[in-house]
């Protein structure tokens, strides 16, 4: 569970970010959790837009991502929303560093 210090830091490295991953009408198939659990991996930070076309809840959605993904809601913005996942390499040099 991050800290609410640490989750505004998240924003703000959110703020920057462009979604990686789209949800479309066809809703969270297999190919989008995979899609972004890859980007998790790789980016620890990802921000998903649920397109128009789809009859989605952002806050279900992103509640239920996180859910399987075991990430952390980070913040939901009209159809956009950013997950946040640590990554457990240690070697990795572009590892966010989370604040106290």
């Amino acid at each position: 569970m991050i800290t609410g210090k640490q989750r505004s830091y998240l924003k703000g490295l959110a703020q920057q970010l462009e979604p990686t991953v789209n949800i479309g009408k066809l809703g969270l198939t297999s190919n989008v959790v995979d899609s972004i659990e890859k980007n998790l991996k790789a980016n620890e930070l990802v921000k998903v837009r649920i397109q128009d076309g789809a009859a989605l809840k952002p806050k279900d959605v992103c509640e239920e991502l996180a859910y399987r993904l075991q990430a952390e809601f980070v913040v939901a913005i009209g159809k956009v929303f950013v997950l946040y996942k640590p990554t457990k390499d240690k070697t990795k040099k572009d590892k966010i560093e989370l604040p106290d």
